[in-house]
C-alpha cells in the first residue's frame, strides 16, 4: 500500500455530490445514483441523487438515498475471492489444487466444441483439471450467455436457465476452452463460491458474514434481503430506444436465491461497499483493527495471473443486458485473483496496478492502493456499459483523481 496522499475532503466531497447531482437531473439520465469514496483510514464522501424508481419524485419514500440497498451484481466477485483467499491462508484451500476436491461437481464439467448439424452440443472431456485460481482469475473457461454466442445458445435453445436466476441448473454449461488456455470473463467466481462452501460445509453467506461483514460491520450485505433491506432497495431499470428509463422488474436478482452465487448474488449499500474497499486500501485491516487479510495475501491478489495474455473486449451478445465492454480502450488490463488490473495509469488518473471491476446493472468500482483510495458508483440500470452510464462514472473517477495532489 502506498503512502496516502494529502486529501481535500471538501473538494472530494464537492465531486461526489456533483457528480451524483449531474448524474440525476435534467432529462432522464439515471434514477438514482449514490456515490462515494474512501481513504485506507476513513469514508471520505457519499452522496444520494435521484429516486429509487424513475415513477417516484424527490421527496418521497422513494428517493435514493446513502442507505439505499443495491443489487451488487459482479461487483459480489471481490467479496467472494476475499474469503477464498482467508481458506488460502488457513490452509485449508489450495489454489492450485483440483478445484473438483472441494467441490465434485466440477469434475463433470466437459468442455464445448460447437453444435452439430442438429444444433446438439458436442462436448468432450477438458485434457486438465480445474483450479481454484483458475476459477479466480477467469482461465478456467466458463463464460457468459450475455458475452458469448455459444452460450447464448445453450440458454436460448437448449433450455439452460440464465445465470441470473441463481439455480443450480443455471450452472449447468461447458467450459468454452481446455482450462489455462485462454481468458474469459464468465460463471467462474460462482464456481469458487461452491469451492468455499465445499471447504467451509457451510453456505457462501454464511462464510461471508463470520469472516466478512460482520468483522467490518457490513450490516446491510447479504445474499438474502430481509424485509427491511427490501423496503430501501433500489428497482431496476431500462435504458429505452429514446434514452428514457422505465422500471425493469425482469432481471432482478432472487430475493431468496437457491444458490449463494459468488460472481453476482450479493446485495449491499453504497457505504458497505466503501467498508470492505477501506479494508483492501488498508492492508487488510477493518476499521477496528481485525485482520481479514493479511498484507502479504492482498500482494498476491495484486498480482497479474494471466502471465502474458490480457482481459479482452467483451462483445455484447444479448443487447437488453449489456452493450460491448471494453475497460479504458488502449490500456492493457489483465486479471489477479480478485479483479481487474490496469497495467498503465488509466484515462481518469487511476495508476497503474490498481484493482477495479463493475456488476452488470452499471455499479463500477475502483481500489487504489498506491494513492490509497476508492470509490463506488452504484445504480440499477440496464444494459451494462450504458454510455451515459458510464460516462456519469468516469467522469466522477476522473474528477476525484483530480482533487489529488500530482504524484511525483
Amino acid at each position: 500500500m502506498g503512502s496516502p496522499h494529502t486529501v481535500d475532503t471538501a473538494a472530494i466531497v464537492a465531486a461526489t455530490e456533483s457528480a451524483v447531482a449531474d448524474a440525476t437531473s435534467g432529462a432522464p439520465r439515471m434514477a438514482g445514483v449514490v456515490a462515494g469514496t474512501t481513504s485506507n483510514e476513513r469514508l471520505l464522501s457519499l452522496a444520494a441523487g435521484g429516486v429509487r424508481a424513475i415513477d417516484s419524485h424527490p421527496g418521497s419514500p422513494d428517493a435514493m438515498t446513502t442507505d439505499s440497498v443495491f443489487a451488487l451484481f459482479s461487483t459480489t466477485k471481490t467479496i467472494t475471492a476475499t474469503v477464498a483467499l482467508q481458506l488460502v491462508e488457513d490452509g485449508t484451500l489450495d489454489l492450485d489444487a483440483p478445484a473438483a476436491e472441494y467441490s465434485p461437481r466440477l469434475g463433470n464439467v466437459a468442455v464445448l466444441e460447437g453444435f452439430d448439424g442438429a444444433g446438439n452440443p458436442q462436448l468432450r472431456a477438458p485434457r486438465s483439471a480445474i483450479t481454484t485460481r483458475q476459477l479466480l482469475s477467469h482461465t478456467a473457461g466458463f463464460g457468459y450467455d450475455f458475452f458469448d454466442g455459444a452460450y447464448h445458445r445453450l440458454t436460448r435453445e437448449h433450455g439452460v436457465p440464465g445465470i441470473i436466476s441463481a439455480t443450480r441448473e443455471s450452472l449447468a454449461t461447458p467450459l468454452l476452452f481446455d482450462p489455462d488456455t485462454a481468458w474469459r470473463y464468465g460463471s467462474n467466481v460462482d464456481w469458487a463460491g461452491l469451492v468455499v462452501e465445499g471447504v467451509t460445509g457451510q453456505r457462501l453467506g454464511s462464510v461471508m458474514s463470520e469472516r466478512v461483514f460482520s468483522p467490518l460491520g457490513m450490516s446491510d450485505t447479504a445474499f438474502t434481503l430481509s424485509w427491511e433491506m427490501s423496503d430501501r432497495r433500489a428497482l431496476m431499470h431500462h435504458r429505452t430506444p429514446d434514452g428514457g428509463l422505465r422500471t425493469n422488474r425482469k432481471w432482478a436478482l432472487p430475493a431468496e436465491p437457491d444458490l449463494h452465487m459468488g460472481g453476482h448474488g450479493l446485495y449491499s449499500t453504497a457505504r458497505d461497499y466503501l467498508t470492505f474497499i477501506r479494508m483492501w486500501l488498508n492492508d487488510g485491516l477493518s476499521d477496528a483493527g481485525d485482520q481479514i487479510l493479511r498484507p502479504a495475501t492482498i500482494e498476491m491478489a495484486e498480482r497479474n495471473q494471466l502471465g502474458a495474455r490480457r482481459v479482452t473486449p467483451l462483445p455484447g451478445v444479448i443487447p437488453a443486458l449489456s452493450h460491448d465492454v471494453e475497460f479504458f480502450p488502449g490500456v492493457p488490463k489483465t486479471w489477479g485473483l480478485a479483479a481487474m488490473i490496469n497495467k498503465e495509469d488509466a484515462p481518469t488518473g487511476r495508476p497503474a496496478g490498481s484493482l477495479g471491476w463493475a456488476g452488470l446493472a452499471n455499479l463500477y468500482f475502483w481500489i487504489d492502493r498506491r494513492t490509497a483510495i476508492g470509490g463506488f458508483w452504484a445504480t440499477q440500470l440496464f444494459p451494462f456499459f450504458d454510455p451515459t452510464a458510464l460516462d456519469a462514472y468516469l467522469d466522477f473517477e476522473t474528477t476525484v483523481y483530480r482533487t489529488l495532489p500530482k504524484r511525483s
